[in-house]
């Protein structure tokens, strides 16, 4: 099984950017985790990260070309803006999972849109680094055709 990491814009300033909404940890951290997560559950998990909109939608067309089963994402602000990020993950039909590290249901009234919802299996949100290995495990159920039982 073989899963796609994608993270937007800024996310790579993790630890720098407003340690008081995204933590102390940086973006390496974040890498490693999952990473180490991944294998426990065994699954592949590859990794992509840009700061251009572009570059995102291109990774998302890849992931279809190169036989990724499946998509977690944190679009980042383009959650809030990109069209093109929404429409490349609808053409290509990859399961997947929205997360972000913050509450954005709690936060600015820009950030209660987003275009990837529609697409995304489950959103998980504020939950940290730790929102990813839940979304690697809600994604992972899916394509096993399981239910996702949350250990929360």
């Amino acid at each position: 099984m073989r899963i796609l990491v994608i993270n937007g814009p800024n996310l790579n300033l993790l630890g720098i950017r407003e340690p008081d909404i995204y933590g102390k940890e940086d973006y390496n951290s974040l890498l490693r985790q999952i990473a180490a997560y991944a294998e426990e559950i065994g699954v592949d998990v590859q990794f992509f990260q840009s700061n251009h909109e572009g570059a995102i939608v291109d990774a998302i067309q890849d992931a279809y070309f190169q036989g990724i089963d499946g998509i977690v994402i944190n679009p980042a602000a383009y959650t809030h803006t990109s069209v093109a990020i929404a429409d490349a993950l609808k053409a290509v039909s990859l399961p997947g999972v929205e997360v972000h590290i913050s509450p954005v249901e709690k936060r600015e009234s820009f950030r209660q849109i987003s275009y990837v919802r529609d697409w995304a299996l489950a959103t998980v949100s504020g939950r940290g680094f730790a929102g990813y290995l839940q979304a690697l495990d809600i994604l992972k159920a899916h394509l096993e055709g399981k239910a996702y039982a949350s250990g929360d």
